[in-house]
């Protein structure tokens, strides 16, 4: 990577801005620094964000699988699979939660936790799944859809102030080159039916994905 990735701000903690603290949070935002494009970055941030609001607005900030320090890492380390430490031989989505499973492992995550978040960032592309599964697969899910528009009055009201923090810098466009590098790997790695395979038809078919004009057409625009 030849990019400088943005410095994600210390904010205090009673407010939207606000990020949990810990080993974990440094560890997962210096991983996704070092593998993902500034505007990847923004978007990974975005999505625990949303999540976090998803999860308030639907009345579970207290339930007992709660758990907001892995609900960052889901988010942030979701795209890492697209990144130079990732093997090329697998879907984006399972080389992704391979590399978070193996940095919450290296910091001494209880097995359980590392379950949770391995399969949060492997079903984040799969619809109707998610909702099914634990409460840590379902809010990593919604909240990286949010930004991509779905549920987006939901978070009508704080997006402004998500926006201004974590600019959206044409995140679909390098998104999608990261995903289609990485599907271009191997074989193996763009499956039939995997989200890379469809985009990399659409790309050769005129040019454009359907994730990036939908993305540009939304309620956030690019």
């Amino acid at each position: 990577m030849t990019h400088t990735p943005p410095t994600v701000p210390n904010r205090p903690h009673d407010g939207v801005l606000a990020l949990p603290s810990g080993p974990l949070v440094q560890a997962s935002l210096a991983a996704a620094r070092a593998a993902v494009h500034p505007s990847v970055l923004n978007h990974c941030v975005r999505g625990f964000y949303w999540s976090r609001l998803f999860a308030a607005r639907k009345g579970v900030l207290n339930d007992a699988d709660y758990n907001e320090e892995l609900l960052f890492a889901a988010n942030v380390l979701h795209d890492l699979g697209t990144g130079p430490d990732a093997p090329g031989l697998l879907r984006f989505e399972i080389e992704s939660a391979d590399l978070a499973a193996a940095l919450l492992t290296g910091l001494g995550a209880p097995a359980r936790d590392v379950d949770q978040v391995w399969e949060a960032i492997a079903l984040h592309t799969t619809p109707q799944i998610p909702e099914r599964l634990g409460l840590l697969t379902h809010l990593t899910y919604e909240g990286i859809w949010v930004d991509f528009g779905k549920n987006a009055d939901l978070v009508a009201e704080e997006q402004e102030q998500i926006h201004a923090a974590y600019p959206r810098l044409r995140m679909a466009h390098h998104l999608a080159e990261q995903v289609l590098a990485h599907g271009a790997r191997s074989e193996t790695a763009a499956p039939p039916y995997a989200l890379a395979f469809h985009l990399a038809q659409e790309r050769a078919s005129d040019g454009v994905t359907t994730m990036e004009r939908g993305v540009a057409g939304g309620p956030w625009g690019e």
